[in-house]
């Protein structure tokens, strides 16, 4: 009897943690507890490692697809999407802002969401979500038509529902939200269309706002409805009412570390592409931009690309690590350049090229952490004297605008010590436009095309070591390498647009396995332990933007066939 009544009492703790959800205490800890999936990169740093190793070198010869699961019907596109796993349930967004609820272990579909989007939305680079956030009972994602979605994770029922901004002036939403310190974080999609970029904080339990803060200088934040302060100085680096129209789109999202407490956010190009328009260095556009979670005030920020004029970006994640007995963070940049930077402070630890060819700037100095600029390789400016007025000297630059590095996540594994990033080779012949702002539409003022740099290869994963910029290795890929990177254990795995899962040594590079998915992995893989078994998952679906802006490069893959489903592997016995 007293033994039932234990089991009695046990099972009721049981089911009231399970009915608490995801808390603040779980999602801090998502990196060392590999039986699930609570966050996009693994853990709120964005490391995108784990500990678990049943699947290895010796073993990966066992693993094999266990199930896999369509998206149904005719809206493909690109899948970009890390899926997230907790209790038994994965939760996947897929294109045209879906999210699904599936058996973790069998595959079988629980549950599907569609929202239901409007005529005239303005997505730049596709139609594509990268994922979804989990806390308390909530499952929350992002929209194409800038709105978030709170749904019960058990029944896929709307709780909450909140619009982020105008879809008719260019604004959307892609990425995944982070959960921090209690608080929802989420940026803004649009740099093309002359948005202004910014992060906001909500309660995830109701979606009511905290805090907003712009990462355009000059415009005013806000905490709990009142003023609080505006970014940096009004005019200081944007001249006129250029800060108005000033882009900066925090379009991929953020990384969160608790022993610094600041959220990391990267910042997109500057409003329009031609750079003319807009002298002087933009702030915080194409930067690092590390906030204070608590106050949402800017603590320090790095600018990669000061008055950006080749769309490099500086948007890619800042994944947070030790070295030298100190927090850093890591970016490889869409520039071409990878840098590290003290967590706390912004400070300039390392900088170096992780792609063969860069033509924008010779160097970053480490003094004063700003770029060595080759003036002749800025795009021309249209307005000057000699010209028709049309069109901008031309140059060829590299990278190409789609970058060193996109939106595709590296790796780092502290077992090895070293990042490994999914690099591009290309170029690109670039030209400045006259332009004039108009709400809604495409505001870039300049014209290009994307040229690939070597015949044999446009993609490489590369294991790179972030204290002497040394590559260890590299895998060569014949299209451009535009997804996610995972560690586990002594492996790697990542996806490529031929549609091939790979798996290689995290020491040596040496290729250990690939499994065909049947369209192109454009997606980041996952790892988790269930039931005493290991599981890896990766979305399949090739688009995203290189088959749209990709010019002589998207010619060369518009072979490749679209797809929408979710693969599922474990060991077999």
């Amino acid at each position: 009897m007293k033994r039932t009544l234990l089991s009695l009492l046990m099972l009721a703790a049981t089911a009231q943690v399970s009915a608490q959800g995801v808390t603040d205490a779980m999602i801090a800890n998502d990196a060392n507890t590999p039986d699930n999936v609570l966050s996009w990169g693994l853990g709120t740093q964005g490391q995108r490692h784990s500990t678990l190793n049943n699947i290895n070198a010796k073993s990966i010869n066992k693993l094999v697809p266990v199930w896999s699961m369509s998206f149904g019907g005719e809206k493909q596109r690109g899948q970009q999407s890390q899926p997230l796993v907790h209790n038994g349930k994965m939760f996947v967004t897929a294109s045209y802002s879906r999210i699904y609820a599936v058996d973790a272990k069998t595959g079988q579909k629980l549950w599907k969401y569609e929202h239901r989007l409007p005529e005239g939305i303005m997505p730049c680079c596709d139609v594509i979500n990268r994922g979804a956030a989990l806390y308390d009972n909530l499952v929350i994602f992002g929209t194409l038509d800038a709105q978030l979605v709170a749904l019960d994770q058990n029944t896929g029922k709307v709780v909450w529902r909140e619009k982020i901004d105008d879809y008719s002036a260019g604004y959307s939403y892609t990425a995944a939200p982070l959960i921090a310190e209690g608080l929802l974080l989420t940026g803004v999609s649009g740099g093309e269309f002359g948005v202004i970029g910014r992060v906001e904080a909500r309660d995830p339990k109701t979606g009511k706002m905290v805090w907003t803060r712009p990462v355009v200088e000059g415009h005013m934040g806000y905490k709990d409805g009142k003023e609080n302060g505006i970014s940096g100085t009004t005019n200081a680096s944007w001249p006129g009412e250029t800060w108005k129209t000033g882009g900066a789109a925090t379009w991929l999202g953020g990384t969160y570390d608790p022993k610094t407490g600041l959220a990391y956010f990267g910042t997109g190009n500057p409003g329009p592409w031609n750079s003319h328009v807009r002298k002087g260095d933009n702030l915080y556009s194409a930067s690092t931009v590390a906030i204070d979670v608590k106050t949402g005030k800017i603590v320090w920020h790095y600018q990669n690309t000061p008055n950006d004029g080749w769309d490099y970006d500086g948007v890619n994640e800042f994944v947070t690590f030790d070295m030298d007995g100190k927090r850093m963070g890591a970016k490889a940049d869409r520039n071409g350049f990878f840098y590290v930077n003290d967590a706390t402070t912004g400070k300039l630890v390392n900088a170096f090229p992780f792609v063969k060819k860069v033509t924008w700037a010779t160097g970053i100095d480490l003094k004063t952490g700003r770029p060595n600029f080759v003036d002749d390789n800025r795009p021309g400016d249209p307005t000057a004297a000699g010209g028709d007025g049309t069109k901008g000297k031309s140059v060829f630059s590299a990278p190409g605008f789609l970058g060193g590095k996109n939106q595709m996540p590296m790796a780092y594994s502290p077992k090895t010590g070293l990042f490994y990033v999914p690099t591009n080779e290309w170029g690109m012949e670039i030209w400045n436009e006259p332009i004039t702002y108009k709400k809604g539409a495409a505001f870039l003022g300049a014209g290009f095309t994307i040229k690939p740099l070597f015949d044999d290869h446009i993609g490489s994963l590369r294991a790179i070591d972030p204290k002497t910029g040394k590559v260890a290795w590299e895998v060569k890929n014949s299209a451009p390498l535009w997804g996610g990177v995972l560690t586990a254990g002594d492996l790697v795995f990542w996806g490529t647009p031929e549609g091939f899962l790979k798996a290689a040594d995290a020491k040596t590079g040496k290729v250990v396995w690939q499994f065909q998915t049947g369209s192109g992995v454009v997606a980041p893989p996952i790892t988790w332990m269930q039931d005493g078994e290991q599981y890896v998952s990766v979305v399949s679906g090739w688009g995203g933007a290189v088959p749209l802006w990709g010019g002589e490069v998207a010619k060369k893959v518009n072979f490749l066939e679209q797809g929408g489903s979710v693969w599922t592997f474990k060991l077999m016995k």
